[in-house]
């Protein structure tokens, strides 16, 4: 296999209210930047992920490309989901030789709509649609079953979210929220309004090299040293809610062992123990140390920023071996899973 790393990383500051940004406008800043860092101002490939529904647009990306300059003509892919798997397609073409830069992007904006009906279109249309259940919804569904199986507790819930709001206030990209109140209502039961992500105007870029290339652009390359993606069927009836499967078998095929930090694409708190039961993470494994989805769910970027901030703390030293996980359709269906290290871990 060929050595690809993440070798540069920015996101926006995340915002919970509509800023009037479009979407080029919001991206330019962070692309500035990650040109700055890296000394470069075009790249082999570029990928972008986001979402048409979300936006209000038809082929919202194709807009977006104006402010990565696409002229001349560049090599430019897209992906109509969380761009960690934008990040995925270009790691896929970097590994066949054709490319040995990339750049990989994704934004959104949920506060144009309704960000509940919007994820309903991911739904089967002939069995789950009719019976009028929102994301929120069969998340407290799987909440539930979790809870049920595993005998954790609704306070084991408000944990998580209280030390990732704490951690979320030491990040400057993040929404800063107060602590969770025990008392504080129920969005869906036993889902309180804190367990649920933050929903955010935003965006993030990632910079891949490979092999000298990375040596050359960073002076602690992110080495991917495995990478996978897995689905759960998409019929909820089928499969146990209360566990993961496909992130189980993504974290395996990708190496996921002597993780120190892991950025979890927990949208909701129960999910977080869900994917630690799932990829083997112990108590040892910091989570989500950014704050995570719970302070910041910029969708379409979110599990972008995973990779992202996991590739961070190894560009400042602060961890040898990390993971990054993203993940996309209703209660985990798909997972993504990438194992990244310095130059001198496994």
């Amino acid at each position: 296999m060929r050595d690809v790393a993440i070798v540069a990383f920015k996101q926006t500051r995340h915002a919970a209210t509509d800023q009037g940004l479009s979407e080029t406008e919001m991206l330019l800043p962070i692309f500035g930047e990650i040109k700055a860092e890296t000394g470069m101002s075009r790249f082999d490939f570029t990928c972008s992920g986001s979402c048409d529904y979300l936006i209000g647009a038809p082929f919202s990306f194709v807009s977006a490309l104006d402010a990565v300059g696409a002229w001349p003509p560049i090599s430019e892919s897209h992906v109509e989901m969380d761009a960690a798997w934008a990040l995925y397609e270009a790691w896929v073409k970097m590994q066949h030789g054709e490319f040995d830069t990339a750049l990989v992007y994704g934004f959104g904006k949920p506060s144009q709509g309704s960000l509940r009906e919007v994820m309903t279109q991911q739904l089967d249309p002939y069995y789950l649609v009719p019976l009028g259940a929102d994301s929120v919804s069969l998340a407290a569904l799987q909440a539930r079953a979790y809870l049920d199986r595993s005998g954790a507790k609704e306070d084991d819930l408000r944990a998580i979210a209280a030390r990732s709001r704490a951690a979320g206030r030491d990040n400057p990209f993040a929404l800063h929220l107060d602590d969770p109140a025990a008392d504080a209502p129920y969005d869906v039961a036993p889902l309180r309004t804190h367990d649920v992500a933050a929903e955010a105007d935003g965006a993030a870029v990632i910079v891949l090299a490979a092999g000298d290339k990375a040596r050359e652009l960073c002076e602690r390359p992110a080495w991917i040293r495995g990478i996978d993606h897995r689905a759960d069927p998409q019929s909820l009836g089928v499969r146990d809610l209360s566990r993961s499967a496909s992130a189980r078998i993504a974290g395996e095929r990708a190496g996921a062992t002597g993780i120190e930090v892991a950025e979890l694409h927990a949208q909701f708190s129960h999910e977080e123990l869900i994917l630690r039961e799932a990829l083997g993470l112990g108590e040892e494994v910091t989570v989500n140390p950014s704050g995570g989805p719970l302070s910041a769910n910029p969708v379409m970027a979110t599990g972008l920023i995973r990779l992202g901030e996991a590739a961070a703390r190894i560009h400042d030293g602060s961890a040898g071996r990390t993971l990054g996980h993203a993940t996309s359709g209703p209660c985990l269906q798909q997972n993504l899973v990438c194992v990244l290290s310095g130059e001198n871990h496994g």
